[in-house]
């Protein structure tokens, strides 16, 4: 796993969501109850900008068609057969950093 550390982002403990790039991925921060997490930004049911939508019981819901996923596990709910992908997110002295693992690096994790 890498870690990548965002560019220009001050971590508060007040709630948000908000878009960064992170390697080529979007990512979705979310600021949720003095806890941060990151997921995919994109919505696998209808392609939707999930940094566009909002934060409610732990789930971030999608502002297209309003599907919904939880910010801890990615898992959506009963019902929708899907997930967003989910990162690791340290915050250090010099900031925020997200870990993302390789494709090859998760191949080789599913192998062992």
């Amino acid at each position: 796993m890498h870690w990548y550390k965002i560019p220009d982002f001050q971590y508060t403990k007040h709630p948000f969501i908000k878009k960064v790039k992170v390697n080529g991925k979007g990512i979705c921060l979310v600021g949720y109850e003095g806890e941060l997490f990151a997921l995919s930004s994109t919505c696998p049911h209808a392609g939707a900008d999930l940094s566009g939508g909002w934060c409610r019981n732990g789930k971030l819901i999608c502002p297209f068609h309003r599907y919904s996923f939880d910010i801890r596990t990615g898992q959506g709910d009963p019902g929708q057969n899907d997930y967003v992908d989910t990162y690791p997110v340290e915050i250090r002295e010099d900031g925020v950093y997200i870990g993302i693992t390789s494709f090859m690096e998760k191949l080789k994790q599913a192998f062992k």
